[in-house]
């Protein structure tokens, strides 16, 4: 089914088709864009309700301060043929290389802009759940109101197989009451969060509005149903869209295996070397697809013979599952072996033998010249690995999986472990309705769930938990809490950033120095300093 809730004009598509791969499809690929503007096309994109092609008109081509047609050198026709000359060139040095040689990491030395829109919440994980090769960016739930209407509809994933079921006029039901919740209860709980948060008699009126419409957003999102559709703007190099298309074309959902044909089909006319072996009747393709399904069918099996009788984590939370009590040994030995002459095991050993003070003077030298959290502790750090078991809603789930140097894996959506109410409507008289959505759409869950479990996730709301692992080390954890527990942040995930950071700590207490930018206090309008900053910016631009 095809979803673009964009028209263009005949010249409008006549200027387009030298810069997108595609007009009417969904899914298109960026081209004959340098890569200024292709950067700050996508910088815009997370943050805006259009599409990457709208935004591209409006934004830039018929934006007089952009400079468009000077950057893009559209009045070169020369310099356009050239180019295409180049990448034939290209094309055919790479088909050599892939072909003659089968070196996969050649893959990795071109790329492509990739746009996928309106598609699902749900698929949109998937996408992102690829990890190394590829930088998605997605639409933002807090700067983009998701209440839109299209043609009188508002804007979810009408899932193929419901549809034609007998649960569709539930389906349909579940997310359009949902998202008429999200919608009414934007202005009251507005005015309940500027009441409780007034704007200070110097502030300026910009800042404290974009702080208080995140705010909102924030506590609200919880409503939206996976099926919520979200546009993603992905940058890759060629072995993961390889690899991202072969994940896509064998996955069970026909949404993301149609993702996936899409994909291939647009990668094609730019970088079609790079993606030969993902195309449905490749010999590799065929391989992989049925390995995939061969192995999910047996560890289904398995996981249903043995975790039958076994208690299901119910209460929300973090808990450490895992960790080596000698990683400080080996974190401290690692921090000394560059700098040495001996071997890593006799370091070890010898920082075994260290009294603490002098084994702490050790880690101290990896982080006392820190001065942010963008000065990058060292690889040795890389030596303390955790794993951690976490219970939290989905919405805490789609901003923390985004972290993909880590090893991590969740569990079906489901609306059996209970939803996050945001303490700033609870007491309030939004709680009821806001409940009552989530309850309604339990009892519709359950109905489609006995039949169809796979496919009653999209109906899933962002506020109903989810069970995942985080498997990280200590380096990678150290960005993660210092990132996501800042002020700006959602409340939800700022909770369990700290939480991880803190578990550490108490467990193997010398590694806590390496958390020195957790921000472990609250926040009432968490973006308000980070507008104010945005909009200085913004003001000192305009005067220069």
């Amino acid at each position: 089914m095809e979803e673009n809730y964009e028209e263009f004009s005949e010249a409008q598509v006549k200027t387009l088709t030298r810069y997108v791969t595609n007009t009417t499809s969904n899914v298109f690929v960026l081209r004959n864009l340098p890569e200024v503007i292709k950067g700050a096309l996508f910088s815009k994109y997370s943050r805006s309700v259009l599409g990457l092609r709208s935004l591209l008109l409006k934004e830039f081509i018929s934006h007089e301060d952009a400079a468009f047609s000077a950057i893009a050198g559209v009045t070169d026709e020369g310099k356009a043929e050239d180019q295409s000359l180049a990448i034939k060139k290209a094309q055919r040095f790479y088909d050599n290389i892939l072909d003659g040689y089968g070196d996969d990491s050649i893959g990795e030395l071109g790329g492509a802009h990739l746009a996928l829109e309106n598609i699902s919440m749900l698929a949109a994980k998937v996408v992102e759940d690829s990890r190394i090769g590829g930088s998605p960016l997605e639409k933002s739930t807090r700067y983009v109101y998701f209440d839109r209407k299209f043609q009188g509809e508002y804007l979810f994933y009408k899932e193929p197989v419901i549809m034609t079921s007998a649960y569709r006029k539930y389906y349909l039901d579940a997310c359009n009451a949902l998202f008429d919740t999200y919608s009414r209860l934007i202005p009251p709980l507005n005015a309940i969060m500027e009441q409780k948060a007034p704007r200070g008699e110097n502030e300026a009126l910009g800042p404290y509005t974009a702080s208080l419409r995140c705010k909102v957003l924030d506590c609200l999102r919880g409503l939206l149903p996976a099926s919520a559709l979200t546009n993603i703007g992905l940058y890759g190099n060629g072995r993961f869209f390889d690899s991202l298309i072969q994940k896509l074309h064998g996955h069970n959902f026909s949404e993301l295996q149609n993702l996936g044909k899409k994909t291939h089909q647009e990668l094609s006319k730019e970088i079609p070397s790079f993606v030969t072996r993902a195309e449905l009747g490749h010999k590799h393709q065929k391989s992989f697809s049925l390995f995939k399904e061969q192995m999910n069918a047996e560890l289904k099996t398995l996981s249903e013979k043995h975790s039958v009788l076994l208690e299901k984590m119910r209460k929300p939370g973090v808990k450490l599952t895992s960790y080596d009590p000698d990683s400080l040994y080996q974190v401290a030995a690692a921090l000394l072996f560059e700098h040495s002459n001996v071997s890593l095991l006799e370091l070890q050993e010898y920082c075994r033998k260290l009294p603490s003070r002098e084994l702490e003077a050790i880690l101290d030298g990896a982080c006392n010249y820190r001065e942010n959290r963008r000065h990058k502790s060292p690889r040795a750090l890389e030596h303390a690995v955790f794993t951690f078991d976490i219970l939290a809603d989905f919405g805490v789930y789609r901003d923390l999986q985004r972290h993909r140097m880590l090893t991590q894996e969740r569990q079906f959506l489901t609306c059996d472990f209970g939803y996050y109410i945001p303490e700033e409507i609870v007491g309030t008289e939004l709680e009821q309705e806001y409940v009552r959505a989530l309850e309604e759409t339990k009892k519709i869950y359950d109905i489609i769930a006995r039949e169809l479990p796979e496919e009653a996730q999209y109906v899933v709301p962002m506020a109903c938990n989810i069970h995942w692992y985080f498997h990280v080390n200590l380096r990678a954890l150290q960005w993660l809490c210092e990132l996501r527990s800042s002020p700006q942040g959602h409340s939800g995930y700022r909770h369990i950033a700290q939480e991880l950071a803190r578990q550490v700590s108490e467990v193997i207490p010398e590694f806590k120095r390496f958390f020195k930018f957790v921000n472990f206090e609250g926040a009432t309008l968490g973006r308000l300093e980070q507008e104010k900053r945005k909009a200085e910016k913004q003001q000192y631009v305009e005067i220069t």
